[in-house]
């Protein structure tokens, strides 16, 4: 299974020690370099370690999208990172494209594509028997991450993953 991710999951996952479930959920994990900007920009030391090793042992692959007229169009509504992740993840007939700000999601999806965020990323892993429990995940990305998760959202979440 093919992934593009935006920039949110990669940091978020590696905060908690668990940026190796995308290696256990894809197949390939692709960024474009806008990403990887913001990525090597990352303050957390630890966490830009762990994601520098993911991207020299090419388990996270770099690539750009071409300068298409969806890119150009992206990039009127969304950040440059969220725009090339799209359009990277049409152009290569990605499985999912990995975002967790809501306008690009909703963009995304309008334009046909699977999407799914760290959260989408934790249960899958759960049902997976990866983890044990999501909510003590989630409680990491808070505390770690300072990663906003809305209250309904986070309930349903669990009541999904029968915590």
């Amino acid at each position: 299974m093919r992934a593009v991710s935006n920039t949110s999951p990669i940091p978020g996952l590696a905060y908690i020690g668990r940026l190796s479930l995308l290696r256990s959920l894809f197949t390939d994990i692709w960024i474009p370099p806008a990403v990887w900007q913001e990525l090597k920009a990352h303050p957390d030391a630890s966490a830009l370690t762990e994601i520098e090793n993911a991207v020299r042992d090419n388990w996270i692959l770099l690539g750009a999208p071409s300068r298409s007229h969806l890119l150009s169009t992206l990039s009127y509504r969304l950040d440059l990172a969220e725009s090339e992740a799209i359009a990277l993840a049409t152009e290569i007939n990605a499985d999912v494209v990995l975002l967790d700000e809501r306008e690009g999601r909703r963009i995304a999806a309008q334009a046909g594509l699977s999407v799914t965020g760290v959260l989408g990323l934790l249960l899958r892993a759960k049902l997976n028997g990866e983890i044990s429990a999501l909510k003590p995940e989630i409680q990491l990305l808070r505390t770690r991450a300072n990663f906003f998760i809305a209250q309904q959202l986070e309930s349903e979440i669990l009541s999904f993953a029968g915590e």
